[in-house]
């Protein structure tokens, strides 16, 4: 029976997440929405370098670094309000337990957790738009995400006021984390005084152009600063029917450029999937589809992996390319301070 769990729990592993349970009804309406975050309570920090909490996790043999580190990571978590039972709203109360438990033992654990090696780390709780916002009409849904990213707007101001004291900034962010971000970065940093402070970007999940922004290009090596990255996961061979567009950023976590070239699992140091403690080495290969604006991996063999049935390993696009990236953050963060 044990053996059957793990299978199950694997065959969920890299799922779509839409809307198992709830759905959401009526039209949105803001006064029926919970209330707003209140950021100078640490209670709605899913992650602050002051207390204890799930990105401090670290991989076997990887140490978390936030105590002398000189360079903060803004995070934007994805969409965890999935329609689960209680799911009903269009927008996440930040005050639901059980809803803040599960982005903690998530998103959290597994991709905040990336970034403690390289820096600070905070992750805002927000009124996250459900899931279901992404399959209704923009018009319909606007309200929706305009709230969350209300939220994240003011988390990010608060941050800056009485947290930040002037110092480098990587922003980090997965799928409706990066909706968020795409906005936020506009906002914050493209063209404005600001724009000295950012590090990098990792735009993860959801289509983001390369010319999204006006000031801040699409990265091309692994130690170039002031620019992005971004990429969106499929199984090789695979490609979607919608959101595809050569005009779409793509980079290579392997490789950090934008070389079509594919390149071998051999160069992944390590992806993290079910236990944080848990490093998979070489488990997938990494190639750029630029007429598509996706990334394809070769399918990951381990215990259980047969059930993928998903050519979708969009819930695994930070996670398969774990050490990857946190090795990769720090080698930007120290090129830019060498700049200083």
């Amino acid at each position: 029976m044990k053996n059957i769990f793990y299978l199950l729990i694997a065959s969920f592993l890299f799922t779509n997440c839409k809307s198992v349970y709830i759905t959401p009804t009526g039209d949105f309406n803001e006064s029926k929405a919970a209330a707003a975050p209140d950021y100078s309570k640490s209670f709605y920090w899913a992650a602050l370098p002051t207390k204890a909490d799930e990105a401090d996790k670290t991989p076997k043999g990887v140490e978390d670094a936030q105590a002398n580190a000189k360079v903060d990571v803004f995070f934007l978590h994805p969409t965890i309000y999935t329609g689960q039972k209680g799911d009903d709203q269009w927008n996440g109360p930040v005050n639901d337990p059980a809803l803040n438990k599960r982005v903690d033992e998530s998103t959290i654990r597994f991709q905040a957790s990336i970034f403690n090696g390289v820096g600070k780390v905070y992750a805002p709780r927000y009124r996250q738009a459900h899931i279901n916002a992404y399959y209704v009409p923009a018009e319909a849904s606007k309200e929706v995400f305009d709230l969350a990213y209300t939220d994240l707007k003011n988390a990010f101001q608060y941050y800056l006021d009485n947290y930040n004291n002037g110092r480098p900034i990587i922003i980090a962010s997965h799928s409706q984390g990066t909706t968020h971000s795409r906005r936020l970065v506009k906002e914050f940093f493209d063209g404005t005084e600001l724009q000295k402070q950012f590090v990098a970007g990792y735009l993860v999940g959801i289509p983001v152009l390369k010319d999204e922004f006006d000031n801040i290009p699409v990265c091309q090596t692994p130690s170039e600063t002031g620019c992005f990255t971004s990429w969106r996961t499929f199984e090789s061979g695979f490609t979607p029917k919608s959101y595809t567009s050569d005009k779409v950023a793509v980079t290579n976590p392997l490789t950090w450029t934008t070389d079509a070239t594919a390149v071998g699992k051999s160069q992944n140091k390590g992806a993290i999937l079910r236990k944080i403690n848990k490093v998979y080495d070489e488990l997938c290969s990494a190639k750029i589809v630029p007429e598509s604006g996706i990334l394809w991996a070769d399918k990951p063999k381990f215990f259980g992996s047969f059930l993928i049935k998903d050519p979708n390993y969009h819930i695994a696009d930070f996670n398969f390319y774990y050490m990857n990236v946190r090795e990769n953050a720090q080698e930007r963060a120290a090129a830019f301070l060498a700049k200083q």
